[in-house]
């Protein structure tokens, strides 16, 4: 079995047995090290699992109104 899919394996049988989100705490250290080393975040692991829905990527603008801001600024010390 491709090590990948040991991981989401072990998070799917651990929902099951649960019927709830498996916690890190849920599994011993090793095994908690070892799923997080395969597939990232305990989130993005949830994820890879298929047991939480992507986090939605979404731009928020915030750079971008910080960027706008930082022109302003610049302006206004133009204009002095």
């Amino acid at each position: 079995m491709e090590k990948r899919a040991w991981a989401i394996e072990q998070l799917q049988k651990k929902y099951a047995e649960l019927q709830r989100l498996p916690k890190r705490s849920d599994f011993d250290n090793l095994t908690m090290c070892k799923i997080k080393g395969l597939l990232g975040p305990w989130p993005r692991a949830l994820e890879a699992a298929g047991l939480k829905p992507p986090k939605e990527k979404h731009k928020s603008g915030a750079k971008k109104r910080r960027k706008k801001a930082a022109g302003n600024q610049a302006e206004k010390g133009e204009e002095k």
